[in-house]
């Protein structure tokens, strides 16, 4: 009885681990890795002081941690607006712990930090949470016109 139990409970486990993974593939939020950022992003190798743009549209990238209870917050928000804004605005996200060399080119020192990317001109910062309505403001009036 106890073995047809704990094989019942590894399966469940299984099947609760995989549906995970699958909603994590289905969001309009993408990870990026260094080398991502620097193709999608900013080369900011050939290019240390000049940023220069590579996307097609205007984005967003939300520098965050795991274990961060505001970054935990953010992230409903950067879905939503990625899902509401998509085809009209990139919505990334970078792990500081996974990615250093991109937390200290960008001297993330608190999070969440949000880095807004208008097609022309140069990106803003907001360090800490804001409300949606304070990222959607940044947004229209920064980044969708």
């Amino acid at each position: 009885m106890k073995k047809t139990i704990l094989i019942a409970l590894a399966i469940l486990a299984t099947a609760i681990s995989a549906n995970a993974q699958e909603k994590k593939e289905e969001t309009k939020v993408k990870q990026l890795t260094y080398n991502e950022f620097l193709k999608k992003v900013w080369n900011l190798e050939n290019n240390p002081n000049t940023f220069i743009y590579k996307g097609k549209l205007p984005a967003v990238i939300d520098f965050y941690a795991d274990w961060c209870g505001p970054c935990r917050r953010v992230a409903p928000i950067m879905e939503k607006l990625a899902e509401e804004y998509d085809g009209k605005l990139l919505v990334y996200k970078v792990n500081v712990d996974q990615e250093k060399d991109l937390s200290t080119a960008f001297q993330v020192k608190s999070i969440p930090m949000v880095l807004f990317i208008p097609l022309e001109g140069q990106p803003m910062m907001q360090v800490g949470a804001l409300p949606e309505e304070g990222y959607r403001k940044v947004i229209e009036e920064h980044l969708i016109k």
